[in-house]
């Protein structure tokens, strides 16, 4: 059973940066590709960022130039930086990954991270 962990989350104001990070436990070879998803009040949630094993990255346009993710396999943990936040990025951000042998992905809890303009 595949457990992630985010950290990092908090207010920032708009302009300014935050580095997020999650940390996979239990299972972890089977783990595949892992992302960071958002979701804001009343709306769905959304892809920001996801990189597979072997470091390729995708990014939704709204991200592009401004979030990095990266991934770090020797500690099971993605990273994202994000700078340049505005206030429409305020959400709770959620560490998904897909593991082999699993029909289901794995979620965590979530992370708020508020931009005040």
């Amino acid at each position: 059973q595949v457990q992630l962990q985010e950290s990092g989350g908090g207010l920032v104001q708009a302009g300014g940066s935050l580095r997020l990070s999650c940390a996979a436990s239990g299972g972890v070879d089977r783990i595949r590709t892992m992302g960071w998803y958002r979701q804001a009040p009343g709306l769905q949630r959304e892809l920001v960022a996801t990189v597979t094993i072997g470091g390729d990255a995708n990014y939704a346009d709204s991200v592009k130039g401004r979030f990095t993710i990266s991934r770090d396999n020797a500690k099971s943990t993605i990273y994202l930086q994000m700078n340049t936040l505005r206030p429409e990025d305020t959400a709770v951000y959620f560490c998904k990954c897909e593991a082999a042998g699993s029909f289901w992905p794995y979620w965590g809890q979530g992370t708020q991270v508020t931009v005040s303009s």
